[in-house]
């Protein structure tokens, strides 16, 4: 075959494929509406965001909301348990067309698949502390021994700003345990991680009374290039956010004290502005 041949060869397979690539993700919903399912990847080990009920059913705020995406499209709908380490590959090989998994958006993470827009929930750092404890501010705090965990950036940052003196363990169980033995006066994590404890008979007698710090937002994500469906989830977080769907759902799951940043993304959108 003449070199000219060969290169007209390859440039007309070139364009074919980018074709069916083309017309593979722009038929994404017409996959998923054949189907008769929408597969979405959630947690099931993190009360209320995802967790597992005594029939061993998936519920929560995130299933509720990929439920309700399914419902649009007129599907079923299909949960797949995922965690921090397998969840964006999942999202990538194909496994599950959407992910709604309490990840935080990051630069790096939006290199590799869609984020749906507005975000839909946000998380920052705050302190489990007994009832017992009088603390409504941080500075309350100075001087006191909190427990945390080894590694975590705010346990320099509340040392620094507010005098906190963190006690540090390996892991939550330790922390955890040694709140419960008097050995600290709270345990200072992640604020949604605090809230699902919350909803655990065994800590009633605590809360969680100060302002939550450094909230990063989380983001539903879709693969990139499924321009369809990611549209049509734009569509559906911008209508939950409207009507305020996500503090419905905080409610519904035992949820007392809205977050802060999903009641400025309602009234973001309520108002229009």
């Amino acid at each position: 075959m003449k070199v000219s041949s060969l290169i007209q060869s390859l440039a007309f397979g070139l364009v074919l494929t980018a074709g069916v690539v083309q017309a593979a993700q722009a038929s994404e919903i017409d996959t998923i509406k054949h189907r008769g399912t929408l597969i979405v990847g959630v947690k099931a080990d993190y009360p209320p965001f995802g967790f597992r009920a005594p029939d061993g059913s998936i519920v929560g705020i995130e299933p509720s909301l990929a439920a309700q995406a399914a419902k649009k499209l007129g599907v079923k709908v299909e949960y797949v348990p995922v965690n921090a380490s397998n969840r964006m590959q999942f999202l990538e090989q194909g496994k599950i067309d959407l992910l709604i998994a309490t990840m935080n958006v990051t630069p790096e993470r939006a290199k590799d698949v869609w984020f749906v827009e507005p975000y839909y929930y946000a998380s920052g750092y705050n302190v489990l502390l007994s009832d017992k404890v009088k603390a409504h501010q941080w500075s309350d705090l100075k001087g006191q021994s909190v427990c945390g965990i080894q590694g975590t950036y705010y346990n320099k940052d509340s040392e620094q700003k507010y005098g906190v003196h963190i006690v540090a363990f390996t892991g939550t169980a330790e922390a955890l345990t040694a709140l419960k033995q008097g050995r600290c006066i709270g345990f200072i994590f992640d604020n949604t991680f605090i809230l699902g404890k919350l909803l655990d008979k065994e800590w009633s007698g605590y809360g969680m009374p100060l302002e939550t710090l450094d909230a990063k937002p989380w983001g539903m994500a879709t693969r990139l290039g499924d321009k369809d469906f990611h549209a049509f989830m734009d569509q559906m977080s911008q209508d939950w956010a409207k009507t305020g769907e996500v503090l419905k759902l905080e409610t519904q799951f035992g949820i007392t004290q809205h977050s802060a940043y999903v009641e400025k993304v309602h009234e973001q959108y309520k108002s229009g502005k």
